[in-house]
C-alpha cells in the first residue's frame, strides 16, 4: 500500500470530468484517503447529473428538474472537501511535468494544476450527423441538461405537435415514448433493420409491432439526407427513399464517440474498439494516469477482449476502482462487463445481457439458443403478464453466452438473474438449479429463467432438440399441434395438423421414417408433443423453439 509517509505532503488527485465516472472517483478517493487534495475539473456547469434520467423530464415524469441533479460543487466541498471546479476545460496533460493546462471559461483565464495522480473521465460526445450543419434550433441531441433545457424550450414555447427522432438506440426509444406520452406525433428513423441493436430481430420486432400500434411512425433501413429549413428552424427530415417527415422538433440520437483527444495527444494509446486501453485497476500505460467511464476499453466477458461499453454501470464501478487505486495503490480489479442494458418502451420491457446471436454469428463463435414465453408470476394469480425469454449457450458445454427478453414485468429480474449466472462463469445447468423466490404473486414454482434452462437442456441432450423459429421447413415432416382456431389467424402452409389433446390417438396418421418438427405457439405443446412421438419411437423429431409466436417475427425480419 502507498501510504504518504509521516509528514510528507498530502497526495494531490485531479479528476478531469464529473457525471457517473468522474464523481464516483473523486467521492472514493475520498473515503479512501481522508487527507488527499482531490481537485474535479469539469468543462461544463453541472459536475454530476442523472444523464439516463433526462428523457422522463420531457413529459413529465420526473417532475423536477433539481431531481436530476445528483450532487452539486457546493456540496462536494462541504461533504467531502472536494474541490469541484465547473467551466474548467482541460486542454492539455504534462506527462513529464505532473501537471494539466486549460482555460477557465468563466474569467477566460489559463490554468495550470499539478497532480500526483489523475484520472480521466471524460466520457462520450453525441454523433453529429453532417445534415446537423448548419444548426437548427429546434434539432437537438439530449445529452447533457443544456440539451434538455433547450428541447423542453422548443416543446413549451412552440406548441410541438410532431417529432422525428433519429436512432432507435436506448435514448430514441426513451424520447419516443416520452413525447408521445404528451400527445406529440412521432416519426422514428433507425439506418439499421431494426431498433435495439443488441436484440435478436425476432424480439426487437415485438417492441416495432407494439410502437406501431400506438401511432409511431416507423423509418428502418433509412437514411437522412438532409434537412428542410425555414431560417434557423427544420420544417421535415428527407430520406434516401424519398420520404420527407414534416415536424416541428427533431431529436438526434446516432450513436456516441469516445472523448479520447486529449488522451492521445497526451501519447496514451487506443484500443482496437476506440477507447483508451486500461488495466483492471483502470490504469492507462502512464501508472499515474487513470481512465474510466465511456472513453475506455472494459474486458467483455463473452468476448474475452477489451471492448468499450459506454454504459451508466461500469462506468461508477470503474470510478469506484480507480478512486480507491489512486488513493491507496491497491484495489480490487474490474470486472468484466456483458453489456446488461434494459429500456421500457411503453408497456414494454426490453433487456439483455452478454452477446445476442448476430453478435455471435459476427465474431464466429459457435452457439444455440431457446425461446420460452412464460407469464412473470403464476398464471393463476391475477394480472401474469407474458414475457419472451431468449437464452444463448455454447453447444458443447452450455456456457452463457447472452439473454434478452421481452414483454411486461419481470422482464429485468430475469436477465439480471442470467447476468449474475453469466459473471460467475454459469452455464445452462447452473440457471436449471438455481434456488429462487417463489410466491404466487412474484413467481411460478418454475421460474421464467428455469423454463429457458430446462429447455436449453433438453435440447443439448437430444430430450428432444429444438431447430431456431426461421428455419427452412421445406423437407420435413411438421407436425402442427396447435387448435384449428389457431390456425385461422396464423396458419402455417403444408403442415399436418393434430391438436395436441388428439395426438395420442391419431399419431399412427404420421410417418415415423421421416425428419419430423412439431409446432405449436409457443413451443410447449410443440415439446410434448416431440416427446410423444420420441417415445413412439421417431427417431428424428424436434420441437420449434419459440413456436409460431417467434417464427411469425422472424419471417417478417
Amino acid at each position: 500500500m502507498e501510504n504518504q509517509p509521516t509528514g510528507s505532503p498530502p497526495l494531490r488527485i485531479v479528476v478531469i470530468g464529473g457525471v457517473a465516472g468522474g464523481a464516483s472517483a473523486a467521492t472514493r478517493a475520498r473515503r479512501a484517503d481522508a487527507c488527499a487534495e482531490i481537485v474535479v475539473l469539469e468543462k461544463g456547469q453541472y459536475v454530476s447529473f442523472a444523464n439516463c434520467g433526462l428523457p422522463y423530464h420531457l413529459s413529465g415524469e420526473i417532475e423536477s428538474r433539481d431531481d436530476l441533479l445528483v450532487t452539486t460543487a457546493e456540496l462536494f466541498w462541504k461533504r467531502f472537501r472536494i474541490d469541484v471546479r465547473t467551466g474548467h476545460e482541460v486542454t492539455r496533460i504534462d506527462r513529464d511535468g505532473c501537471f494539466v493546462e486549460g482555460t477557465d471559461h468563466s474569467s477566460g483565464k489559463s490554468f495550470r494544476i499539478p497532480y500526483d495522480r489523475l484520472i480521466l473521465s471524460t466520457g462520450s460526445a453525441p454523433v453529429s450527423p453532417p445534415f446537423m450543419q448548419p444548426p437548427c434550433e429546434n434539432v437537438r441531441h439530449l445529452w447533457t441538461l443544456p440539451d434538455m433545457d433547450a428541447v423542453i424550450s422548443q416543446l413549451r414555447d412552440h406548441a410541438v405537435k410532431r417529432a422525428v427522432i433519429i436512432g432507435a438506440g436506448f435514448v430514441g426509444l426513451e424520447v419516443v415514448e416520452q413525447l408521445a406520452h404528451v400527445g406529440i406525433r412521432v416519426a422514428l428513423v433507425e439506418r439499421g433493420d431494426q431498433v435495439l441493436k443488441p436484440l435478436d430481430r425476432h424480439l426487437a420486432r415485438i417492441i416495432e409491432r407494439d410502437m406501431a400500434d400506438r401511432g409511431v411512425s416507423l423509418h428502418l433501413s433509412a437514411d437522412v439526407t438532409g434537412l428542410r429549413r425555414d431560417g434557423d428552424r427544420a420544417t421535415a427530415v428527407e430520406l434516401a427513399d424519398g420520404t420527407v417527415l414534416e415536424t416541428d422538433l427533431v431529436v438526434v440520437g446516432a450513436g456516441v464517440r469516445p472523448r479520447v483527444d486529449l488522451a492521445v495527444a497526451a501519447g496514451l494509446p487506443v484500443g482496437p474498439s476506440g477507447g483508451l486501453v486500461v488495466d483492471r485497476q483502470m490504469r492507462t500505460e502512464d501508472p499515474k494516469i487513470y481512465a474510466v467511464g465511456d472513453m475506455v476499453e472494459c474486458h467483455h466477458g463473452v468476448l474475452d477482449r477489451p471492448l468499450r461499453i459506454p454504459l451508466a454501470g461500469p462506468a461508477n464501478r470503474a470510478g469506484r476502482i480507480a478512486g480507491t487505486h489512486a488513493a491507496l495503490g491497491e484495489s480490487q480489479p474490474m470486472g468484466s462487463v456483458l453489456g446488461t442494458s434494459v429500456v421500457r418502451v411503453f408497456d414494454l420491457t426490453a433487456a439483455c445481457t452478454g452477446m445476442s446471436e448476430a453478435a455471435l454469428d459476427a465474431n464466429g463463435i459457435a452457439h444455440r439458443s431457446v425461446i420460452i414465453a412464460a407469464g412473470h408470476h403464476a398464471g393463476y394469480y391475477p394480472g401474469a403478464e407474458t414475457m419472451q425469454l431468449k437464452v444463448v449457450y455454447s453447444p458443447t458445454d452450455g456456457k452463457l453466452l447472452g439473454a434478452q427478453g421481452v414483454g411486461g414485468q419481470g422482464v429485468d429480474k430475469r436477465i439480471d438473474v442470467i447476468a449474475t449466472a453469466m459473471h460467475f462463469g454459469g452455464t445452462i445447468h447452473d440457471l436449471a438449479q438455481l434456488d429462487l423466490a417463489y410466491a404466487p404473486p412474484f413467481a411460478s414454482a418454475k421460474d421464467p429463467v428455469h423454463m429457458a434452462a430446462f429447455v436449453a437442456e433438453n435440447d443439448l441432450e437430444s430430450h428432444p432438440g429444438i431447430v431456431a423459429p426461421g428455419i427452412d421447413l421445406a423437407g420435413f415432416q411438421v407436425v402442427d399441434v396447435r387448435n384449428p382456431r389457431e390456425l385461422v389467424d396464423l396458419p402455417l402452409e403444408g403442415a399436418i395438423s393434430i391438436p395436441l389433446d388428439e395426438l395420442a390417438d391419431r399419431w399412427q396418421e404420421l410417418d415415423p421414417n421421416l425428419p419430423t418438427i412439431t409446432v405449436c405457439h409457443s413451443g410447449k405443446r410443440g415439446h410434448v408433443a416431440a416427446c410423444w412421438l420420441r417415445g413412439k419411437g421417431w427417431r428424428d423429431v424436434r420441437n420449434l423453439t419459440g413456436g409460431m409466436a417467434i417464427r411469425m417475427l422472424e419471417r417478417e425480419s
